[in-house]
């Protein structure tokens, strides 16, 4: 038997579902104190004082964004590091 998504949340009172997205963090530390935090999938950006409150800060604005501006998940993100050389 099959059912549907929208069938079986019906049989549990739902109406609505949700998922979770995995996105990206970077945090900088901040020249002022604290970090700034970045999200690239979304463009967001926000700061703290330590990087739990930098964190919530962007999980918070990133949230805020995508009930806004729905962001369709392409995959888990890959995040690496380049070296440059410098004068």
């Amino acid at each position: 038997m099959v059912i549907s998504l929208n069938s079986a949340l019906e049989a549990v009172g739902e109406t609505e579902y949700s998922f979770i997205m995995r996105l990206a963090a970077v945090l900088t530390p901040d020249a002022e104190g604290g970090f700034v935090a970045f999200n690239p999938e979304t463009g967001t950006t926000t700061q703290g004082e330590s990087i739990a409150e930098a964190l919530a800060n962007l999980k918070e604005a990133t949230e805020l964004y995508l009930e806004e501006f729905p962001l369709k998940s392409s995959g888990q993100p890959l995040l690496t590091t380049i070296e440059v050389g410098s004068a």
